[in-house]
């Protein structure tokens, strides 16, 4: 039986060692904290009872994700949980833009810009599920579909400030802005507007669903698959060289370019070593986690039904503060992101109690206290706030990346979305998910396709994997 090692216990190591133990591999999984998840944790972190998502919280890209699907998840407890609004971005005023799941409905609700906001996003919506087969691989393949890769292409190639002129109203131009901010790039770059098309695209088809009982249910649920065939995790285990573990077939490296070059040392080509050391991380986050009594009391009656809420302002306020942070400056009014998981998972709140979490787009590495701004942000659309708040843990930049050492400087997403690397990362080949080394294999979220907890990247490797031991 060939053997498998996977180093790193995030939704994307997970998926690689579930892929491989199905393919009948033997897989042991090593993870260096104490609890397995990385970005899909899950914690106690303001109340006895409340569950709060240690990261990642809102599954747009997860629940339609093959990934995922393949692995028969919900037999292992897995279930996706949808609200009742899926994002709303309030303006000061009152007024707000809404996204639901239904296309036609979402338009109904931007007016003059209904027409227009289904002329770009409804082609894409409808073939997103195809279209996925695509954009969720690596850059360098034979594409599936490709004049509707080519489509979206187009669009996702944009600057988000361009494609934002095909709207009049600030409802729209905002809701369109808050989703592109997701790739944490100044919106005046090219392949700016990638990340906010393939969120809109999968919102409008599949909702943007939370997890049952927190994030920690996916990850539980693909160690279970581990473990039902054969496999093994093991907590605790911090590795510093590929010198400390045993022979395997392949070793995979949940890890961050830079950790790999660590760890593998002189056996990484030295051409391989300079694009891992040269890869770029980009801004920060910083993270607050309240526990609020009877919610949080937005002006806008759909942000209170509503999973995701931006608390950002104007379009032309998001593009300032990503161009700021970019920079390396604090704004005053940060992007705040907001998620409301227990309106869709009544499970994670406690009585009237319920666990909001939130994370302000702050500077790489940023060290100050961003708490007040972050806090201000969210009270400009929903005033009472501060007395509502009966706990709550903040987590900043710097302890971000304590507690997850993928995330480099407070980096979530584990990279900048530069226009280079957000096309090609960790390094320009034929095979990204190959490190050069012979058996030895990159899967996190530094390789294709990029950030989220869909763990494509993990299955993407898993299949390099099997294609080198002639088992694909």
């Amino acid at each position: 039986m060939s053997e498998a090692i996977i180093v790193g216990s995030g939704p994307n190591g997970l998926v690689c060692g579930a892929v491989l133990a199905r393919a009948g591999m033997k897989v042991t999984v090593l993870e260096a904290e104490a609890r397995i998840g990385g970005g899909t944790r899950t914690s106690e972190l303001t109340l006895p009872g409340l569950l709060h998502d240690d990261c990642s919280a809102v599954h747009v890209m997860a629940v339609g994700a093959p990934s995922l699907n393949e692995l028969g998840l919900e037999r292992h407890g897995l279930q996706w949980c949808w609200p009742e609004v899926d994002l709303v971005h309030p303006l000061d005023g009152g007024s707000a833009g809404v996204m639901v799941r239904s296309i036609a409905d979402t338009a109904a609700g931007l007016g003059e810009d209904g027409r227009r906001w289904q002329r770009v996003f409804s082609s894409p919506s409808r073939g997103f599920a195809a279209l996925s087969e695509d954009i969720m691989r690596p850059l360098l393949h034979v594409p599936h579909h490709p004049l509707r890769l080519l489509r979206f292409g187009l669009a996702a190639a944009m600057p988000a400030t361009l494609l934002a002129r095909k709207f009049r109203t600030e409802e729209a131009r905002a809701l369109w802005g808050g989703c592109a901010a997701h790739a944490f790039s100044p919106l005046s770059r090219p392949m700016s507007s990638s990340v906010g098309m393939a969120l809109i695209c999968a919102g409008h088809l599949y909702g943007w669903p939370v997890a049952r009982g927190g994030s920690r249910a996916i990850s539980d649920a693909l160690a279970a698959v581990i473990r039902e065939h054969g496999g093994s995790l093991e907590t605790g285990r911090r590795v510093a060289s590929l010198s400390e573990l045993p022979p395997a077939d392949a070793i995979v490296l949940d890890l961050a370019p830079g950790a790999v070059a660590e760890i593998a040392g002189e056996r990484l080509p030295a051409r391989v070593a300079r694009a891992y050391r040269r890869y770029r991380h980009g801004p920060g986050a910083f993270k607050m986690d309240l526990a609020v009594t009877g919610g949080v009391p937005w002006t806008s009656e759909a942000a209170r039904r509503a999973g995701t809420v931006h608390a950002a302002g104007s379009f032309a306020e998001i593009v300032a503060c990503e161009r700021l942070i970019n920079r390396g400056r604090m704004p005053e009014r940060p992007f705040v992101l907001v998620c409301q998981q227990s309106l869709a998972d009544p499970t994670r709140a406690r009585g009237d109690v319920h666990p909001v979490w939130a994370y302000a787009h702050v500077p790489h590495g940023y060290t100050g206290d961003a708490s007040e701004a972050l806090l201000d942000q969210i009270e400009r659309f929903a005033p009472g706030l501060r007395e509502r708040i009966v706990a709550k843990a903040v987590r900043s930049s710097t302890e971000i990346a304590s507690h997850n050492a993928n995330y480099i400087g407070g980096d979530i997403i584990t990279g900048a979305n530069t226009p280079l690397q957000t096309v090609i990362r960790p390094r320009l080949a034929l095979d990204p998910y190959s490190t050069g080394i012979p058996g030895v294999f990159i899967c996190s979220a530094a390789t294709p396709p990029g950030a989220g907890a869909h763990g494509m990247n993990g299955h993407n490797a898993a299949k390099s994997v099997l294609r080198s031991l002639g088992s694909a």
